[in-house]
């Protein structure tokens, strides 16, 4: 009888616990929501952020990044889809600008990296984007590439990138012209611009000819399931 008994028992045990492994995976993949607020304008100048401002800007437009309605971060600028679920769009920083002896707390608002935000799992990754320089380049993103004038670690030369998401080296990298820091055209490089078909892009460097360069095209290899994204080899490049 007491074995009769045992079995019901351990029977129950292990239906229930069949039953709530999947109810406990179900609650673990419940999509989070993940939307912009309302865009809201803060003070902004050069002094406030040497390396992005523009020229005669006083303004700065940002929007707060919510997750199931908390503020997780700032953001600022048009974000782009790049796939169904997964977003690319630059943060907002406030940063301390208080010296030691200030009484008050000063903020000032700086432009950020661009992240790169799951809208089911609501993680989000800053991206480390080749040649960046917040100063002068401005991404143009087409599905999962970036296109953007980008000034090299020595600080003396600009050049074409093309960055594809996941992928460590840049896609592109041509040198356009010497740069000097101190003494350069704001904007250095208009807006780059994209085409389809043939898969091309165009970059404007300031006082320069415009250039073209064909891209062939890679697999796209973002993994939106895990945060961990294997290196996926870079696609080959033309110039037009």
């Amino acid at each position: 009888m007491r074995g009769l008994r045992f079995r019901v028992i351990l029977a129950v045990a292990l239906a229930t616990g069949m039953v709530a492994a999947p109810q406990a995976q179900a609650a673990a993949r419940k999509p989070h929501a993940v939307f912009l607020g309302a865009a809201k304008e803060v003070p902004y100048s050069k002094a406030g952020d040497p390396a992005g401002a523009a020229a005669g800007e006083t303004e700065l437009k940002i929007r707060a990044l919510l997750v199931d309605g908390q503020v997780k971060d700032w953001t600022t600028g048009d974000g782009h889809d790049v796939t169904d679920r997964s977003f690319v769009v630059r943060r907002a920083i406030r940063l301390n600008d208080s010296l030691p002896e200030d009484k008050h707390v000063e903020w000032v608002w700086q432009r950020g990296p661009w992240l790169l935000v799951d809208r089911v799992t609501g993680h989000m990754t800053a991206l480390k984007l080749p040649d960046y320089n917040p100063g002068v380049s401005q991404v143009i993103w087409f599905r999962d590439y970036g296109a953007y004038c980008g000034v090299t670690a020595s600080g003396k030369s600009l050049y074409a990138v093309v960055a594809q998401l996941t992928v460590r080296k840049p896609v592109l990298a041509k040198k356009l012209a010497a740069f000097d820091a101190q003494d350069h055209p704001d904007p250095a490089c208009a807006l780059p611009e994209w085409q389809r078909d043939p898969m091309r892009v165009t970059f404007h460097p300031a006082g320069k000819d415009a250039v073209s360069y064909d891209i062939v095209p890679g697999s796209a290899v973002l993994l939106e399931d895990s945060g961990d994204a294997p290196e996926a080899p870079a696609a080959p490049v033309k110039p037009n």
